[in-house]
């Protein structure tokens, strides 16, 4: 892709570009060079309503389609988005600093609607013959309009992960793009022009949270609505849905994800995973592992081998191929990290970075928003640094002696997105897959590892359901039972 000129900053409503109605528009600037990349048009309230009434209006016909009908739009969205890999990479590159090393979302995407091309067949409801004199049964119908709110970290896996599934369950989607990445949004809906969609099926807008996102929490016409973010922002979003429609919402919030690391574990794999969980994507990750325990036994060997491991980050331009290590997304990210590391550095031991910056960046990276990795030790369990979520390369390594003071210092925390294991003992794998209050347990690896069949979501702070392949498409369908009286 050439000159940014060439960059789609408009809303996508009903199948149109368009400016914003107030001509209002915010800068994206480049966290690497601090400069202007793109102005993006803001939706406004007019915007807003005008994308939900377009979607109003497209839902009766998308949902009277086959799931093959509908399918067959995915299948040429998903061919597109593998095109276009070096586009959004690009795109993300520019406007949060995503190195393009690192870069495979196009990919996943398109995966993504790979398979709900194929899963609308799932929406089954069940039949009974329990009640004498009845034969009853459920459907699942779609909600209708769906609102879907995604993040900045990775946005095009959460276009897909969201739109997709309420698409193949016969819903018509708004999605409301993150307003520090939103021109990877922009380009999906380039796309989904290019692909056919009938107008109004998907409407993608940008802006700021508290205009279009409070808008689409609250709008009365919107029946669901799934979200992937802050806690704060999750919050507000769930007494919106409940101060007006009783909305159905998913959440999928922060995390203080642990990793637990016994002295019989393979050094090498925990040693390296647990960096790569905390390193990749500068930090900028809702599950990783941003807090270590690791066996006392062992902790010497494992902190100077993590160490060494922390240290070996290729920073720069994220544009560039040898680039794995970019920037903060913006200047607030930047800033509200720092202030986590000069909290950390008066609460425990600073083991490594903790600096301003990362030193030898040439221009024009040198003004750019990288923080070094850092590492924190022996810091106490009650700090700052250990309770809230950094979203930045900064890690606490901590010590543990017994199973039962791992446990307990790992569930000390009001997030449970994601935990892992380090051990070659099964029994004890076990006891703490049982016991860990996390969503998903890994043992002998650690985050971002996944499996898209398996249920994602948080325990108690960290979220509200599930999301991921043979669970999504539930969230976004409404079960309704139906009694036949038999004479």
């Amino acid at each position: 892709m050439g000159s940014t000129d060439k960059i789609e900053t408009r809303l996508f409503i009903n199948g149109k570009f368009v400016e914003s109605s107030d001509g209002k528009t915010f800068p994206i600037r480049s966290p690497t060079s601090r400069e202007v990349v793109a102005e993006v048009h803001e939706a406004s309230e007019k915007d807003t309503d005008a994308a939900v009434a377009a979607a109003k209006a497209a839902f009766p016909a998308w949902s009277a389609l086959s799931p093959a009908d509908r399918g067959m739009y995915f299948k040429r969205l998903a061919a597109l988005l593998v095109e276009s890999g070096e586009e959004f990479s690009r795109l993300e590159a520019l406007s949060m600093g995503r190195p393009v090393s690192t870069y495979f979302d196009n990919q996943a995407a398109a995966s993504t609607f790979e398979h709900y091309a194929e899963a609308g067949y799932e929406a089954q409801g069940v039949s009974s013959l329990n009640t004498p004199g009845f034969v009853n049964m459920t459907f699942k119908q779609p909600y209708g309009v769906v609102a879907a709110i995604i993040p900045w970290n990775v946005p095009l896996v959460f276009f897909a992960n969201k739109v997709a599934p309420a698409l193949a369950a016969g819903n018509t989607v708004v999605l409301k793009s993150s307003e520090k990445a939103p021109l990877t949004s922009a380009k999906a809906a380039t796309l989904i022009e290019k692909a056919g969609f009938p107008p109004g099926v998907i409407n993608v807008i940008s802006g700021h949270g508290q205009t279009s996102g409070a808008i689409l929490s609250s709008h009365m016409d919107v029946r669901a609505l799934s979200f992937t973010g802050s806690c704060r922002t999750g919050r507000l979003i769930q007494a919106a849905a409940a101060k007006s429609n009783l909305k159905h919402v998913v959440l999928e919030l922060g995390g203080k994800s642990p990793a637990i690391i016994f002295d019989d574990c393979d050094l090498e794999d925990a040693v390296n995973e647990t960096k790569h969980s905390i390193q990749f994507n500068s930090g900028q990750v809702c599950m990783a592992n941003s807090r270590i325990y690791v066996q006392d036994t062992l902790a010497n060997k494992f902190v100077e081998a993590f160490k060494e491991q922390f240290a070996k980050v290729t920073p720069g331009d994220p544009l560039d191929a040898n680039t794995n290590h970019g920037p903060q997304a913006d200047s607030v990210q930047y800033d509200t990290v720092h202030k986590y590391i000069a909290a950390g550095k008066s609460s425990g031991k600073l083991a490594l970075g903790g600096t301003q910056d990362v030193p030898g960046l040439p221009e024009p990276t040198q003004h750019g928003y990288f923080v070094p990795p850092t590492v924190f030790l022996h810091t106490p369990e009650d700090a700052v640094v250990m309770k809230e979520e950094i979203f930045g390369p900064v890690v606490n390594i901590n010590t543990f002696k017994t199973e039962e003071e791992a446990i307990a210092k790992a569930n000390d925390s009001e997030f449970g997105l994601y935990a892992a294991v380090y051990t070659k003992d099964i029994n004890r794998a076990m006891r703490f897959a049982k016991a860990l209050e996390a969503g998903t347990v890994a043992v002998n690896c650690t985050s971002p590892t996944t499996a898209r069949d398996m249920p994602f979501g948080g325990f108690k702070s960290s979220g509200v359901g599930r999301e991921g392949f043979g669970h999504s498409l539930n969230n976004f369908l409404e079960t309704k039972t139906v009694l036949i009286k038999v004479k």
